[in-house]
């Protein structure tokens, strides 16, 4: 049976973001602990406490963000993720993964399938609050030059669409890969380092390791095809887009 909702009341005068989020969580307190700190700061929230229903209600009402925790039962996050990106009604759904898991390789798969940003617990309210934020900045973000097209190697961004097209073919990146192809091709020849990378596409204090950054990249590649080649690995440095 569908879980009912929980209504949490925000203080009077609070601001109010108004973005949905669907929070994906068996772990009832700490369901309710980011659904009080989430709702306080305007944002509506509805719960799930397994990967089946999560699905369910992500088709009933598409939210502008879910939180995902890995450790679900009956079908665990990466499925719920899995299932997400495959269908054409939920695949734009930014997800944060939220994990106690120790081991960064769910955390790459979770990144691969096109997660866009993850935090493990425990976790601070306000870190919390401020992925949220970065995460429904980046993807409501206005582009100040929304005419611009970069063009180079077969490769065209057009940063107004928010697409990308390799020899006139489109090509589906998430929403990550797109932040850092425009990074690397803004500035061709320039080579930046793994954690400016970081800075640049997710913002400062982003705790993410080399093998995060190194897999997007292998993933970019791929999508890219032969053009693909185009971005370089700089040895013991970084990467950068060929001149």
């Amino acid at each position: 049976m569908p879980q009912a909702k929980r209504i949490i009341l925000v203080p009077k005068g609070q601001s109010m973001a108004g973005e949905n989020i669907l929070i994906i969580e068996d772990e009832e307190d700490v369901q309710e602990l980011i659904h009080y700190n989430l709702s306080r700061e305007g944002y509506n929230c509805r719960s799930a406490l397994n990967g089946r229903q999560a699905i369910e209600m992500a088709q009933e009402s598409v939210p502008d963000l879910a939180l995902l925790d890995l450790m679900l039962p009956e079908i665990d996050g990466l499925e719920v993720c899995k299932s997400f990106k495959r269908d054409s009604k939920t695949k734009n759904i930014p997800i944060i993964m939220v994990t106690a898991k120790s081991d960064e390789s769910d955390i790459v798969t979770g990144l691969e399938l096109g997660a866009e940003d993850y935090i493990t617990k425990p976790f601070s309210p306000k870190v919390l609050i401020a992925r949220v934020r970065a995460v429904l900045r980046r993807k409501n973000a206005d582009i100040i030059d929304d005419s611009q097209t970069i063009e180079a190697h077969g490769i065209k961004i057009d940063i107004a669409r928010h697409k990308v097209f390799v020899k006139d073919k489109p090509v589906e990146l998430t929403s990550s890969e797109f932040s850092l192809l425009r990074f690397l091709a803004e500035k061709p020849g320039w080579v930046f380092t793994r954690y400016q990378i970081v800075d640049a596409i997710h913002g400062t204090d982003y705790p993410v390791t080399d093998r995060s950054i190194d897999v997007q990249v292998v993933g970019l590649r791929k999508k890219l095809g032969s053009s693909g080649k185009f971005i370089e690995t700089v040895r013991g440095i970084g990467y950068r887009f060929k001149e």
